[in-house]
Parts: structure tokens; sequence; C-alpha cells
């Protein structure tokens, strides 16, 4: 299996607890830092820390305001969850051929003990 320098990188930023919240608050809908950080009570500076991580990661993008550049909104991306997601769905699908490969161990083993 080919390793996909951008999965790494997405897990990489949301290894952090504190990445992986901002990245649930944003399911929600766009947010401003400000936002963001009260909301996980941190401080402007470690939210524009958090949030620069996952921008340069490309899990999330800014929006600046039409009516006042001084706002910017922060939303998800969604090329990086689906490259991530594309990638769980392969290491699920190696797992789900595992239990059914056992399970047909484990059917063919009942069927000889009881002949």
């Amino acid at each position: 299996m080919a390793r996909s320098q951008g999965v790494d990188e997405t897990l990489a930023a949301l290894a952090d607890p504190t990445r992986r919240a901002v990245v649930e608050l944003l399911c929600a809908g766009p947010r401003r830092a400000g936002e963001l950080a009260e909301a996980l009570a941190l401080s402007p500076p470690a939210m524009s820390r958090h949030l620069r991580v996952l921008r340069t990661r490309g899990l999330v993008e800014e929006d600046r305001g039409e009516g006042d550049a001084r706002v910017r909104l922060y939303r998800l991306r969604r090329e990086r969850f689906e490259e991530l997601g594309a990638w769980l769905e392969r290491v699920e699908s190696f797992w789900s051929g595992q239990l059914e490969s056992f399970r047909v161990h484990a059917e063919r083993r009942a069927r000889r003990r009881r002949s």
C-alpha cells in the first residue's frame, strides 16, 4: 500500500486533541477564530497556532469577510478528509477480509468436529 503524504500530514495535524476539537466545532459550520478560542477556552495566540497547523495541512481554509477584511471565517476543506476516509476504507477492507476468513475457518472447524 503506497503511503500518502496527505494522509500523514492529516494524521499528524489531528493527533492534537485541541485541533480535533476545532474540527468538531467547524463541522457545525464556519466560525471566527475568536469564537473557536472562546469555545475551547484558549488564548487567541494559541488558537492562531492551531489554526495555522490546520490551514497548512489543508484541513481548514480561511475566508475573509466581504464587508470587513479583518473578519476571517474558518471552514473545513473536504479534500484531505476525503483522502483520509479513503485510506480508512482500505484499512477497514483489510480487517473485513480478515474477519471473513476467520469466520469461514471457524465454520469449517465446527463442521469437522460435528462429523
